[in-house]
């Protein structure tokens, strides 16, 4: 049988989505509601499967490989695995300075 993780929200992802939505919904409510959906549906699919994001190319340059992610561009759900949970942490727009986002982030 399959192990079952808890799928977390940060607080920090929370935030990071709902600026998503709000951003996407001034010119286009209906798309909104559709990113979200998918962002969530998602995010929530990883207690299941969450081997299946990459390992973050930027940290991993750094040796860093403890942090997963997956694209629904152009935005990237950065995540953690523990024993038990899959813990969201990012909901990152891949046309920034991803590096420097996560580092600052992930590494204080």
């Amino acid at each position: 049988m399959k192990k079952r993780y808890r799928a977390e929200w940060a607080a920090v992802a929370q935030q990071d989505l709902k600026q998503i939505i709000d951003h996407i919904a001034m010119d286009s409510p209906g798309n909104a509601l559709t990113i979200f959906q998918e962002i969530r549906e998602k995010a929530a699919n990883l207690h299941l499967f969450p081997d299946r994001g990459r390992v973050v190319p930027e940290l991993q340059d750094q040796g860093i490989h403890l942090y997963r992610e997956l694209i629904i561009t152009p935005w990237r759900i950065i995540y953690r695995i523990s024993d038990t949970a899959v813990f969201v942490l990012s909901i990152i727009n891949s046309r920034r300075n991803v590096e420097d986002i996560l580092l600052d982030r992930l590494l204080r």
